[in-house]
């Protein structure tokens, strides 16, 4: 993608590694990924966080392209995370009469990866609410600890009101990719952020007293129009509620005999009347998704076999990243699966039982290895359960 002109004084001076398959080497890639990085030239020249490793040699042509002949006044760090901080070393050397702007835990960070930085007279400490004014634009700042790591601030530009959201509002997926901003920015967040509802809370309490025009994250597109859209789904998302109607089967089968029984269930729902039944294979698909669903639908059943007298461990590793994310707020049917000791149901009740606000409603459904009469007036049952609730 060529430089982008966010504005007059404004240039966005990013890149996209579309060789990326792994984001923090967990996250699954299909469209790679973007990282954004910002300039604006004015009375001071400021540069708006560096970028990740892999696009190193694009982001250093683009800065050199825009500054020409000046060099910047300021760097501002908004995330110490590699993937927006591995290029400080680079551009605090190149340019040694560079300021750099953050807050006190930046810097105790900063040293942590940079130790042979000399920070004593370079050093620019930020605290909520203060302003650089650079000439005809004036950068706001505000603390957004835990979004997702504990140093993350934000930046306003009051002059144009732009946002510099850091890992708000960002997504999956490189910009020479247009897709829907939707799915993968709500993979993103329940995946990155989504621990930290009461952070974004806050964030977004401070947001709402600013004139926002645009908002420009660290990753994914730059939001320029109907921002209430982007911010209510962040709201819904940080207050954990349900996005949508629906119910989510999440299965862990091994030879497909709870991932029929999970089928069936979807059956045995639309027939009563269920307008939306999504029905996903933790073993086969990826588990990212799995959990955006989770959160994105106002009721889960939870079906998997049994392994080693407890849970399929696609199961287990889908209720704990559940669990990790403050999954909450919803209503949950089980299913259980086992040849001559089931013990799924037991197990995943456990684990369920230890997240906030989340209703277990009866019957819990046993199935010894394949589905007989009994199981299906047991689902029958346990699907009129979770219609009522």
């Amino acid at each position: 993608m060529a430089d982008m002109k966010i504005s007059e004084d404004i240039t966005w001076i990013g890149a996209s590694d579309n060789d990326l398959k792994l984001f923090e080497s967990q996250y699954v890639l299909e469209n790679g990924m973007s990282y954004n990085s910002y300039l604006i030239k004015d009375e001071k020249n400021v540069v708006l966080d560096t970028i990740d490793e892999h696009v190193t040699d694009i982001w250093q042509e683009k800065l050199e392209k825009e500054l020409g002949e000046e060099k910047p006044d300021y760097l501002i760090i908004s995330h110490m995370e590699p993937d927006h901080a591995y290029n400080i070393g680079l551009i605090a050397k190149k340019y040694p009469n560079m300021k750099l702007v953050g807050n006190q835990m930046t810097f105790n960070m900063l040293t942590n990866f940079f130790s042979d930085i000399d920070l004593s007279s370079r050093k620019v400490i930020v605290t909520e609410g203060d302003v650089l004014d650079i000439g005809k634009h004036k950068l706001q700042f505000f603390m957004a600890p835990m979004v997702h790591w504990p140093e993350v601030m934000v930046t306003y530009e009051q002059t144009e009101k732009i946002l510099f959201s850091a890992d708000g509002f960002g997504k999956f997926g490189s910009l020479d990719h247009d897709e829907e901003w939707d799915c993968e920015a709500r993979r993103y967040y329940f995946g990155i952020v989504g621990k930290y509802g009461a952070q974004v809370q806050a964030l977004l309490k401070k947001a709402a007293t600013l004139d926002i025009k645009m908002i420009c994250p660290l990753h994914g597109p730059i939001l320029k129009e109907n921002l209430e859209y982007y911010i209510n789904k962040y709201d819904v998302w940080s207050k954990y509620e349900p996005e949508e109607e629906g119910i989510f089967i999440a299965t862990a089968s091994i030879y497909g005999n709870t991932l029929n029984a999970a089928k069936e269930m979807k059956e045995i729902l639309e027939k009563k009347g269920a307008k939306k039944v999504v029905v996903s294979d933790l073993a086969r698909e990826d588990w990212a998704e799995c959990v955006e669903d989770a959160f994105r639908y106002s009721k889960l059943i939870v079906a998997s076999s049994s392994y080693n007298m407890g849970i399929f461990p696609p199961m287990e590793h889908f209720l704990r990243h559940l669990k990790d994310r403050n999954y909450q707020k919803r209503t949950v049917g089980i299913i259980e699966n086992g040849s001559w000791a089931p013990s799924a149901g037991r197990g995943m009740k456990a684990i369920l039982s230890e997240m906030k606000d989340v209703n277990i409603v009866e019957p819990l459904v046993t199935i010894k290895s394949r589905m007989n009469e009994e199981n299906r007036k047991q689902m029958e049952d346990l699907a009129d359960e979770i219609l009522k609730n």
